[in-house]
């Protein structure tokens, strides 16, 4: 599905604080937002081109890197197709993320696998088709050398957990010293294992390390990238022979959610690595990086009609149509994943007058399902759009199935900059699908509906 209408950019760009408006009257315009389509999702396709490009621009000078992009942070095909498009390579965490990254068209040679529980079959499977594999244990380890086959193509590594500490987010770290992921490197004993592991496997060749995401600062991720880099130098020095060659550096640049800007940047970050392992970048090790939200979620929002408002206590709050099911980390931990909420008419522009204290809360039948608390915006009535920014990874693409919801629609879209004669007309916003919006029958399908008897004991 294609559709087109109007929207003015300069230079192709939007102003910061404006840069969906156009979008947002558009999609309503359409009816992609409204009385039949109550929330759905938008992703800017040429911002995420614009942010793959940002990323090799960064490490431009870095001899030989893959990177590649987390699935998780929006397992959509048609998004990881884009992507492919773009350069990117892919990093898969299960059997169906691996599946995605297939139909999607990344060549194997692209794709790097992790997970912390890999099934057999899963490693069987990824060594015949010729992807990366990182295993998370020296157990796992042993489990590949039972089923690797010598002819295999896949780049086989060991990812470690350099225990450098957390963030401020103790979920999205992973290089604390109880972390489920990795060997854990200071551990008694755990350094010497892992340079007998690589003595012992000359097919194993990759070390890999991930230090977290939102909430760990650069200085963190860089301080763990570099004891892996140290491990490498002491395995090779060890063994007498360069058996590691390359090395897996994570993703995980958090997202400033504060406010439009882009901060960190991908220069910020390979200058906190160049400075913590001044050698990495030196061409001694290929490198892959695996970053997930940060080329996303400035890139894509959502868009939701407000059903009702209504006062409680003093308390005005506005009843829309997005909330934990596809804002579940913002409902569940308000204080670590804020969002920013943008204020639409019935028609799709900006709303003005004076601010009101609001909670914007979604349709989920529970009491905590509120994306914001007290938000200062223009009074939201009856049939108005919020907007919730900065939602392209991880919020719409993975949808909680609470309360039977349907899984939103969600669009791609490209804003071209309109004519530069003074005319003051628009240039066009085209529409994409990307994922229908589920229906009542694929709810209905996806419940059980065709083994509705299995458990009714029939007699005779």
């Amino acid at each position: 599905m294609t559709q087109t209408t109007s929207a003015h950019h300069q230079g192709g760009t939007a102003p910061p604080a404006a840069r969906f408006d156009a979008v947002v009257r558009a999609a309503v315009g359409q009816g992609l937002l409204g009385e039949g389509g109550p929330v759905a999702g938008f992703i800017d396709t040429e911002g995420v081109r614009a942010s793959v490009g940002a990323l090799h621009d960064a490490f431009a000078a870095t001899p030989e890197v893959l990177h590649t992009f987390a699935a998780k942070a929006c397992s959509l095909v048609p998004v990881l197709r884009l992507l492919a498009d773009c350069g990117m390579g892919c990093e898969v965490a299960s059997p169906g993320e691996l599946r995605l990254a297939v139909e999607a068209g990344f060549a194997a040679s692209r794709v790097v696998l992790d997970s912390p529980a890999k099934t057999r079959e899963e490693i069987r499977l990824a060594l015949a088709l010729g992807v990366a594999v990182n295993a998370d244990s020296l157990d796992e380890l042993r489990r590949i050398d039972a089923l690797r086959n010598p002819g295999t193509a896949s780049v086989l590594g060991l990812r470690v957990n350099p225990q450098v500490g957390g963030g401020s987010i103790g979920p999205m770290s992973t290089a604390t010293d109880t972390s489920k992921f990795g060997v854990a490197l200071r551990d008694p004993g755990a350094r010497e294992a892992i340079v007998e592991a690589f003595r012992e496997r000359p097919w194993l060749t990759r070390l890999h390390t991930h230090v977290g995401s939102q909430g760990c600062p650069l200085e963190l991720i860089a301080d763990g990238v570099a004891r892996t880099y140290e491990l490498a130098e002491e395995i090779n020095a060890t063994l007498g022979v360069r058996r590691v060659t390359s090395l897996d550096i994570g993703g995980g640049l958090p997202v400033n959610f504060t406010d439009e800007t882009v901060r960190p940047g991908y220069a910020d970050y390979v200058a906190a690595l160049t400075a913590a392992a001044p050698g990495l970048f030196s061409g001694r090790y290929s490198l892959v990086t695996e970053f997930g939200r940060s080329l996303l979620a400035k890139n894509g929002f959502i868009g939701a009609r407000v059903e009702y408002t209504k006062d409680a206590g003093g308390r005005r709050i506005a009843l829309t149509h997005a909330g934990a099911q596809t804002a579940t980390r913002t409902v569940l931990m308000p204080d670590a994943w804020p969002l920013r909420i943008g204020a639409f008419g019935p028609d799709g522009t900006p709303k003005t007058g004076p601010s009101l204290a609001q909670d914007i809360a979604g349709p989920c039948c529970f009491a905590g399902d509120v994306v914001a608390y007290g938000r200062e915006l223009p009074e939201l009535a009856e049939d108005d759009v919020v907007v919730l920014y900065d939602t392209g990874a991880y919020y719409f693409s993975t949808p909680w199935a609470y309360n039977s919801l349907p899984r939103p629609a969600v669009y791609g879209f490209r804003a071209v900059a309109g004519p530069e004669d003074g005319s003051g007309h628009d240039g066009p916003v085209t529409f994409t699908t990307v994922r229908d919006a589920q229906s009542l029958d694929d709810i209905a399908a996806e419940s059980g509906l065709a083994h509705a008897d299995a458990l009714i004991q029939r007699d005779g």
